[in-house]
């Protein structure tokens, strides 16, 4: 039997692939040959050749938005959504064959047709991650993909790096039966005030989109006022490590900005900015002197926010100021954050207030008493011994040992190179922007970390070109695209390969990002800049060793790349694969 995969998702490859190589893997066990035509933005038409289309016996379309197949007239077709194709592709392949009959484009029904009129809902989504890059449009691509195969309607507002893309308009939000939340940090619900809302994760949401439709549309409650700090009905409710994310995502462009503007003042001179009135001194006072300044502020305030709304926002920044000035750093502002917010919102739900005044709470009296608690919580309490920590461990990173240093780098690799964007990949990456907004002492630290974080993605593309045999089309077209997104700095580029094969991925990138860590960490470099990839090498002493840190890259990446060639099985491909 000569298979020919038709897949195509709304927003991109990720659920295309998968689709893919499940209906593939189980075509390959029943011995059937496989071609496989993944339809994306740029490439909304077939790539197969004439020769292969011809000979095929069965074609299945997973589709999950509107899709060309026209080239595939006459030919015996089986459609079905692009999420169905995942619990039990071994069924659909029994059912392809039983059903499938010629296709002609006037038969063809789209896959929301599958549910009635009746039935379908109007829905919309926004989702966000910390960084807002990978996690935040693959989620929006999985919900997409799985609401119109149930036959509803939805818009998804993606929170991304640069701010909302095709953000939602009044109008789409007065007329939604649901709102889903599929956020890491947290988000301003107020414009969703009076309708259900069901709050996920963007993890949730790629991984179980239809399941998690399904509970927005039986469970989502409306929540009382425009915020509520405990989800309403939703599976994943706001936790401190959530609030953190949150101030984290925050700061993380001063973060950026600051340590960039310092790296261009060493243009003019490691020194240069010591002599007043110079560009260089200009660039460190805007860079060190100013952004480097708020960072902690930010990310006190914003943790604040993500706990109380608008009202935590200041004693939340306050606390963060003082903790920069009291010398307890990045750790006493996650303190004076977490402090500011849950004050405020215990005054807010907690302390009865006259009618006549209640509406002076959010302005004058929560800012009013929760600065007053947290300031003197910080400059009384928290404070000092805070500060004695954080010198501690500045004093510890700027003056440990080779060992220390190399173990330390490898830990830190390995974390990142775990679950690819998961909870431990975060953990390390928020230690290591902290560390970063203390000075120097920690720029070390995040180089060995964006260097881990780079090198899964940009390994499983090198195994999908060393081991080409062992790789069907699909995975060899994820391999480039996975490069490509490793070299950005976006760890996920490798979650297709993950989620096919994970206890051989886990194992070969944590040893390759434990590697990229020690070695970065051995060579001494020092990183500027939280994020960027390779790109950053594009900037001035943006990092301190350029070449030992290409190699350290270099190196893990091809730890990856040819340890994953050599573990991953692949005579079935071999023998099954036409491309």
């Amino acid at each position: 039997m000569k298979l020919i995969i038709v897949t195509a998702c709304p927003q991109g490859v990720a659920t295309s692939f998968l689709a893919a190589r499940a209906l593939e893997r189980a075509a390959h066990q029943k011995g059937w040959e496989t071609s496989t035509d993944i339809r994306n933005p740029q490439q909304p038409s077939s790539a197969l050749s004439d020769d292969v289309i011809a000979s095929a016996d069965l074609v299945i379309a997973a589709t999950g938005t509107p899709t060309d197949l026209s080239t595939y007239v006459g030919k015996r077709l089986y459609q079905i959504p692009v999420t169905a194709a995942l619990p039990d592709p071994a069924a659909v392949l029994e059912q392809a064959e039983k059903q499938a009959k010629p296709y002609q484009p006037s038969e063809a029904s789209p896959p929301e047709a599958a549910a009635t009129e009746s039935a379908s809902k109007r829905i919309v989504a926004v989702t966000a991650c910390p960084t807002g890059v990978a996690h935040t449009f693959m989620a929006a691509e999985a919900l997409t993909g799985a609401a119109q195969a149930a036959g509803h309607q939805i818009r998804v507002e993606t929170q991304g790096s640069v701010g909302a893309q095709d953000p939602l308009t009044a109008e789409e939000i007065e007329a939604a039966d649901v709102v889903i939340l599929a956020c890491d940090i947290e988000v301003d619900p107020g414009r969703f005030a009076g309708k259900p809302l069901w709050r996920t994760s963007t993890g949730n949401a790629l991984k179980k989109p239809g399941p998690t439709i399904d509970e927005a549309l039986a469970s989502a409650t409306v929540e009382e006022g425009q915020k509520k700090a405990a989800s309403a009905g939703g599976s994943d409710k706001p936790g401190p490590y959530k609030h953190l994310l949150t101030g984290v995502s925050f700061m993380l462009p001063m973060v950026v900005a600051g340590g960039l503007l310092i790296a261009l003042s060493f243009v003019f001179g490691i020194d240069a900015f010591e002599e007043e009135g110079t560009l260089a001194a200009a660039l460190m006072q805007i860079g060190g002197g100013t952004a480097f300044q708020l960072m902690i502020p930010l990310l006190a305030g914003y943790i604040a926010w993500s706990i109380a709304d608008r009202p935590g926002l200041a004693p939340g920044m306050i606390g963060g100021y003082l903790a920069g000035t009291l010398g307890a750093g990045f750790l006493g502002g996650i303190i004076a954050g977490f402090l500011a917010g849950y004050v405020a919102r215990f005054i807010s739900q907690k302390l009865p207030m006259p009618e006549s005044i209640e509406s002076l709470k959010p302005i004058l009296i929560i800012p009013l008493l929760a600065s007053l608690v947290t300031g003197l919580g910080m400059i009384y309490v928290i404070g000092e011994p805070a500060a004695a920590l954080m010198s501690g461990l500045t004093s510890f990173l700027e003056g440990m040992g080779t060992t220390n240093a190399i173990l330390l780098g490898g830990i830190l690799g390995a974390m990142m190179c775990f679950d690819l964007g998961g909870p431990v990949n975060k953990a390390a990456y928020t230690f290591g922007v902290g560390l970063l907004s203390e000075g120097s002492g920690g720029s070390a630290p995040m180089a060995a970390i964006m260097a881990a974080g780079m090198v899964p993605a940009i390994g499983m593309g090198v195994a999908s070109f060393v081991a080409r045999a062992k790789f069907a089309e699909a995975e060899r077209q994820a391999g480039r695209a996975s490069f490509v997104l490793g070299l950005c700095f976006i760890s996920e580029g490798a979650i297709p390969f993950m989620a096919k094969d994970p206890l051989r991925v886990i194992p070969v990138c944590m040893v390759g990002g434990a590697i990229t860590g020690a070695l970065s960490m051995l060579f001494a470099v020092k990183l500027m800049a939280p994020h960027g990839g390779l790109f950053v090498l594009a900037i001035p002493n943006a990092v301190s060793a350029v070449l030992p840190y290409v190699a350290a890259i270099a190196i893990g990446s091809l730890v990856i790349g040819f340890g994953y060639a050599m573990v991953k099985t692949g005579k079935a491909e071999v023998a099954a694969t036409t491309s």
